[in-house]
């Protein structure tokens, strides 16, 4: 049978803590953590922040399965996601953690979990507050930055979108940078389904007179067909506002 979130077998840290220090613990407690790729393993040495999350539970019969989401934010402003297994092999006994690089691995390993096949997995909308890490001042690349803030505007669908005025004084932008916002909004879906994705970014610009301005472009799947969209604000707080509302108004 199902059970609360707050049973699963996970232990959250007391405290904050920085994303060098939540990877040692999930590295420290994951029985194959030696087969993660050593290119991962540097790249995340480097991380800037990071999110975790339960993604999926089974709980039936004494065994239990919980796998989980651990995103990283890294330098370069993309992200890395390792993927924990937490799992029982015997009614009591106590739990195992593996983790993984590829969702694909994740399947495979959670395939040969002898669950009974009665009890179907349930998707969990569980948000988990980022530790705050503090941003690093903004390095900005020198590269077609007028070209990248007019396609930014161009595919944005929101009908509140930055007008010509703002399209105009990008235009002289000089570099540019991209970093992710972590933070995901309070409502996600109706019970027993998985709610949309969303994701933030800032698109930091330097203008040729050594201004600066940001854009906010939040990308979601908060639509009536689950396809990806794309909004765009010139606050973080309209943007967060806007993901508040998508997110009360899928059917």
């Amino acid at each position: 049978m199902s059970v609360p979130y707050e049973t699963a077998a996970y232990e959250p840290a007391d405290s904050p803590e920085s994303p060098e220090e939540h990877l040692a613990r999930l590295l420290g407690r994951a029985l194959n953590s030696f087969e993660l790729p050593d290119e991962a393993i540097r790249l995340l040495d480097c991380a800037l922040a990071h999110d975790s999350s339960l993604h999926s539970a089974h709980h039936s019969a004494g065994l239990h399965r919980e796998t989980y989401r651990h995103t990283w934010l890294l330098a370069d402003g993309s992200a890395l996601t390792l993927w924990e297994l937490v799992h029982n092999t015997a009614p009591g006994s106590e739990p195992q953690h593996e983790v993984y690089a590829d969702e694909e691995e994740l399947g495979v390993a959670t395939a040969r979990l002898s669950l009974p096949p009665e009890t179907p997995d349930f998707e969990l909308p569980v948000v988990v507050q980022l530790s705050r890490i503090p941003a690093p001042p903004p390095a900005y690349a020198p590269d077609a930055s007028a070209d990248h803030a007019r396609r930014l505007l161009r595919r944005a669908e929101n009908t509140d979108r930055p007008g010509p005025r703002t399209a105009a004084l990008l235009s002289t932008a000089s570099a540019h940078q991209i970093t992710q916002a972590f933070g995901r909004p309070s409502a996600a879906g109706g019970p027993g389904r998985t709610g949309p994705s969303f994701s933030l970014y800032e698109h930091a610009f330097l203008l040729r007179d050594g201004a600066e301005v940001s854009l906010w472009e939040v990308e979601h799947t908060a639509t009536p067909d689950g396809r990806h969209m794309c909004e765009v604000y010139v606050t973080e707080e309209a943007a967060r506002d806007a993901m508040e509302r998508r997110a009360t108004q899928v059917p």
